[in-house]
């Protein structure tokens, strides 16, 4: 397993990118309530502040990631009473509503509409080229002010992965794996992770 030096995270200064209320006829900004009551829709929106955050239907390809390293959390996480999700809205708080593409969870209500913070033991994004901002950077932010213990962040591009622990309300980086490298997780699950099984 390859070992990164411990790293803090600055707070973000981006800015959200957001659909303007007219495509969903509504003026000012989004209650939780408001958000929901979109029900599904063919692109994932997200609710940051207020606004909508909405980007494409994922690629074939993040889809094979997610359903593969799903595959490698799911037993991992049943083994010690916990749920493996699969983009589930996640309410930070009230006006802060992510679907990130995997969470780790305490024993859950399976039927509530979003999954409390406090519940996630772990949350995973994978990086999308258009996307990359978001998940670096601004949803790293929201997920560390939320106190979602750890962060795993897989890289498409450069076939790695990047384990977060969050501290303080912020994040350093526990451990990162590349490709011919294995990603050990300890908490909350026990499990091996090979980059190239993901990847390739």
């Amino acid at each position: 397993m390859g070992r990164a030096a411990t790293r803090d995270f600055p707070r973000p200064e981006v800015e959200v990118t957001t659909m303007t209320a007219a495509l969903f006829d509504h003026d000012g900004p989004w209650t939780e309530e408001e958000y929901l009551a979109l029900g599904e829709t063919q692109q994932r929106v997200e609710l940051f502040d207020g606004s909508l955050h909405v980007t494409p239907a994922p690629t074939p390809r993040h889809q094979r990631i997610a359903r593969r390293l799903g595959n490698v959390l799911e037993p991992a996480a049943e083994a010690v009473g916990l749920e493996l999700l699969e983009a589930v809205n996640v309410r930070l708080r009230q006006d802060r509503i992510p679907i990130p593409d995997l969470v780790i969870t305490s024993p859950i209500d399976l039927d509530e509409v979003n999954v409390d913070a406090a519940d996630v033991q772990l949350i995973c994004e994978i990086v999308s080229p258009g996307n990359a901002a978001t998940d670096r950077v601004l949803k790293m932010h929201y997920y560390a002010e939320a106190r979602i213990p750890w962060y795993l962040l897989v890289e498409q591009d450069t076939g790695s992965l990047h384990l977060y622990r969050e501290k303080n309300g912020h994040y350093v980086e526990e451990s990162t794996a590349r490709r011919g490298d294995v990603l050990e997780l300890t908490e909350p699950v026990h499990v091996t992770i090979r980059p190239e099984r993901l990847l390739d």
